[in-house]
């Protein structure tokens, strides 16, 4: 009878027939491991919205105002990251990190809005 070895660490493993690892620090860190990668990208993009989000609570603190383009941008913002867009009747996309939005005007200018059902 062959007797499994773990994983992670490639000792025996005493018990059931099934188990994979010889402990719970061997599970976890072979778990880790291979999710490292995906983790990093993950918190990374997670990292940008919430920064966007940040940026414009900042620059709107009445919960509608116009900005330029340089003001977002100086303060770091960043255009391909937002969670979700909102498309109005009239054919208007606003784009959204979280309950705080943004609609490009003409100009370079940018009307900043907060979205209050995501806040109810």
């Amino acid at each position: 009878m062959e007797s499994a070895v773990c994983l992670e660490c490639g000792d025996k493993i005493l018990g059931r027939r099934d188990k994979k690892f010889c402990s719970d620090q061997c599970r976890t860190t072979y778990n880790n491991r291979l999710n490292t990668d995906q983790n990093k990208f993950m918190r990374n993009i997670n990292n940008i919205l919430r920064k966007n989000r940040r940026i414009l609570e900042a620059l709107n603190p009445t919960g509608k105002t116009t900005v330029t383009k340089t003001d977002l941008l100086d303060e770091g913002f960043k255009f391909a990251y937002f969670t979700n867009e909102y498309k109005t009747k009239s054919g208007k996309t606003y784009r959204f990190c979280y309950e705080h939005g943004y609609l490009e005007l003409e100009n370079n200018i940018f009307a900043l809005v907060i979205r209050k059902e995501y806040v109810d």
